[in-house]
């Protein structure tokens, strides 16, 4: 199993929209490297919910359901999108600056690539993102 980060303005899709609707499609990524990173989702993937924008904090735990598929809002045919599930929010959201503040977290694409939408997350900042959210699976 292999575990993501993705981002969305809440005004857009907020947390509370995917716990409602339990589960969702993640579509309209048109970065290439983002797209990428879907394409490489498996089927039981874990993935933090990051509200970017406003809020700036992982505030859920959502699932892989289904893998990369077109996505019919791409007229170009080039970017696809996967499906997710709501598993559990967090108990405590994590910000940005508890994520920027952590020296083991540097490396994270969050810190470094901050515009990047779908990231990956290594089994060991998984564990410390859990931890710092207070939350286990």
């Amino acid at each position: 199993m292999a575990f993501w980060l993705v981002k969305s303005e809440p005004s857009a899709y907020s947390w509370d929209e995917m716990a409602k609707d339990r589960r969702a499609p993640w579509d309209g990524v048109r970065n290439y490297q983002a797209a990428n990173n879907m394409k490489a989702m498996k089927r039981g993937d874990h993935v933090l919910f990051y509200h970017s924008n406003t809020g700036m904090e992982i505030v859920g735990i959502i699932k892989v359901v289904k893998e990369h598929y077109p996505d019919p809002s791409d007229a170009s045919g080039r970017f696809g999108m996967v499906d997710m599930q709501a598993v559990t929010p967090v108990k405590k959201p994590v910000s940005l600056k508890a994520v920027k503040a952590n020296p083991a977290l540097a490396d994270l694409p969050l810190v470094r690539q901050s515009r990047l939408s779908v990231m990956p997350v290594t089994d060991r900042e998984w564990k410390i993102l859990l931890r710092m959210a207070e939350t286990t699976l």
